[in-house]
């Protein structure tokens, strides 16, 4: 029978968000800061850090990671959203702009099942679907509107790719 391991992942500041690779070695870790950090498992179980995402203004509120890309999408309260691509050849995470269109902080983000869009919900009422632009090479974002009454709080998608569930915390 195997045992479960444990260990502490001590970033000196809370947790506000985190998510995991495809193949679970690697993990995305936002501390309630400005930075994202990545940690990889070494052979012992042990976690370390690999390297730092540094692009944001104000504090990341969310980051999600697409286990088939290896892209890691983030989001923060200064109205932005990046997304993160890996150059094998060098290791160095680039990342790309995404552009929102938002008035308030983006609080949450998630990729879609088939990985090629992602939904980033906002404190502005709306939720911006967000797919790549080849032509311009960033990321656009097109609007849901209605019938949202306040900040979206969680999104997440259907298994068909189409369709979003998002939670607010509606009066």
């Amino acid at each position: 029978m195997t045992t479960k391991t444990e260990q502490q992942l001590f970033v000196g500041s809370p947790v506000t968000s985190h998510a995991f690779n495809g193949a679970l070695d690697k993990l995305v870790v936002s501390d309630n800061s400005t930075t994202v950090y990545i940690y990889a498992k070494e052979a012992n179980g042990k976690w370390t850090k690999e390297t730092e995402l540094q692009k944001h203004i104000e504090r990341v509120k969310c980051v999600d990671w697409a286990p088939k890309t290896n892209r890691i999408a983030t989001c923060a309260g200064d109205r932005n959203a990046y997304v993160w691509n890996l150059n094998e050849t060098t290791g160095v995470w680039a990342p790309s702009l995404v552009l929102l269109r938002i008035e308030r902080a983006a609080t949450y983000i998630r990729w879609s099942p088939a990985e090629d869009r992602f939904a980033v919900g906002s404190g502005a009422r709306l939720l911006s679907v967000c797919f790549y632009e080849n032509e311009h090479d960033w990321w656009v974002s097109k609007h849901i509107k209605k019938p949202i009454r306040s900040t979206i709080l969680c999104v997440d998608w259907h298994p068909s790719n189409y369709i979003l569930a998002i939670g607010s915390c509606d009066f």
